[in-house]
């Protein structure tokens, strides 16, 4: 196995992570965003507020986009095993 071909596995894990992480990871923040502004404008400084509406949006996301999310690492791991052999000597 060449650092060329680990190098492609890695860069291609890498990139399926944040594909697959990144729509709840964007969710998460626009809403700790809206909460925070929320918090500020009405002066309520309290740190569990945020939870509830950034797990009900997570939820959502996952509910929206949980199969596209689920086939990104079912390809990347199909893709990793079919070719397998080629990383044996």
């Amino acid at each position: 196995m060449t650092q060329e071909a680990v190098l492609d596995i890695a860069s291609d894990a890498i990139w399926t992570i944040i594909v697959a992480s990144g729509p709840l990871l964007l969710v998460s923040l626009i809403v700790g965003l809206i909460v925070s502004i929320f918090q500020t404008v009405t002066s309520i400084q309290e740190q569990t507020l945020t939870f509830i509406p950034k797990l009900l949006g997570m939820f959502a996301v996952l509910i929206l986009l949980g199969s596209f999310i689920l086939n990104t690492i079912v390809t990347f791991m199909t893709n990793l095993w079919s070719s397998f052999g080629d990383y044996i000597l």
